[in-house]
């Protein structure tokens, strides 16, 4: 018989496919680093990134459909934000276990 823990995570199973699809790009992966503690304009995001206005339009236009990115318009910029606490903490989680010696 499964334990109570294995049964919710058996139960969650897609949800959480779904949260580490959004992480199994490199790019996608920088951008919610990026966006771990603030959010950011798309300008912002394009330059840490390193790649063009059109490719990161793509990316956070995905994001955002999958619920992974919220995001504002002031005047002519846009800023994003991680849509999802729960996604912070899991990069916070993966930060301390790969970043931290």
């Amino acid at each position: 018989m499964k334990n109570s823990l294995t049964r919710a995570l058996l139960e969650r199973c897609e949800d959480v496919s779904e949260v580490m699809n959004s992480l199994s790009h490199p790019v996608r992966l920088k951008i919610l680093c990026h966006l771990m503690e603030e959010e950011k304009s798309v300008n912002s995001l394009t330059e840490f990134c390193e790649i063009s206005q059109s490719s990161m339009s793509q990316f956070l236009g995905r994001m955002k459909s999958e619920g992974v990115l919220e995001s504002r318009r002031e005047g002519t910029s846009i800023y994003y934000r991680v849509a999802d606490l729960k996604m912070i903490k899991l990069l916070r989680a993966i930060k301390e276990i790969y970043c931290n010696p």
